[in-house]
C-alpha cells in the first residue's frame, strides 16, 4: 500500500474508504467504478454510497460514522452543489474527505484533485469557435483534461489532527490556510 499523501497526527491507518456519488448519473458511476477499482487495488475495503437527493446526504453520513478512514466524493451537480454541506458533515465525524472540484476545498473539504475547469471552458470556447466558422463538431478530436489541480485546506487537516507532508504542499497548486 503507498503511503498517505498527508502524515497523521493520530495513528488512523487508511484501510476503508468510502465512496458516495450521485446513483441517477450514469457518468458518476462510471468515475466511482473507476475509483472502487483502483482502491482495491490499495487494498482498501470500498462501501459505496448512492445519493439520489440532497436528503439523502445527511443519513448517509449517520451510516458512515466508524465505518470508514475516508471519503472520496464523485461530484456531478447534486453533490457538488452540496459540497460545503459534505464537508461540513465530514468535519463533524472526523472523516478526511477528497473531491475533484477546488470548491468543495474551498467550502471546507480536505483536499481536490481534478481536471483545471477554467482550462476545460477556454477549450469548449476554441471549440465554438471553430463550429462557428463552419468546422464540422464530428469532424473534431475528442480531448480530454490535460491540466490538473492538487487544492488543500490546512484548516480542514488541523481541525482532523492531520499534518501535510511539505513534499505535498509543494506539489499543490492551491494551499488553503
Amino acid at each position: 500500500m503507498r503511503a498517505l499523501p498527508w502524515r497523521p497526527a493520530r495513528q488512523p491507518n487508511l484501510r476503508r474508504l468510502a465512496i458516495m456519488f450521485d446513483a441517477g448519473y450514469s457518468a458518476a458511476l462510471l468515475e466511482m467504478g473507476s475509483v472502487q477499482a483502483g482502491a482495491r487495488d490499495l487494498g482498501l475495503e470500498v462501501a459505496a454510497h448512492g445519493i439520489r437527493q440532497a436528503e439523502d446526504i445527511a443519513p448517509a453520513f449517520d451510516d458512515l460514522k466508524g465505518k470508514a478512514d475516508a471519503l472520496y466524493v464523485v461530484e456531478h451537480t447534486l453533490l457538488g452543489s452540496n459540497g460545503a454541506r459534505i464537508a461540513a458533515l465530514a468535519l463533524t465525524i472526523q472523516l478526511p474527505t477528497t473531491f475533484t472540484s477546488s470548491a468543495s476545498v474551498r467550502a471546507g473539504g480536505l483536499m481536490s484533485y481534478g481536471p483545471n475547469f477554467p482550462a476545460l471552458f477556454r477549450r469548449a470556447a476554441d471549440f465554438v469557435d471553430k463550429i462557428l466558422r463552419g468546422a464540422k463538431p464530428s469532424d473534431l478530436p475528442v480531448e480530454q483534461p490535460t491540466q490538473f489541480d492538487l487544492v488543500i485546506n490546512l484548516k480542514t487537516a488541523t481541525a482532523l489532527g492531520l499534518t501535510v507532508r511539505d513534499k505535498l504542499l509543494a506539489l499543490a497548486n492551491e494551499v488553503i490556510e
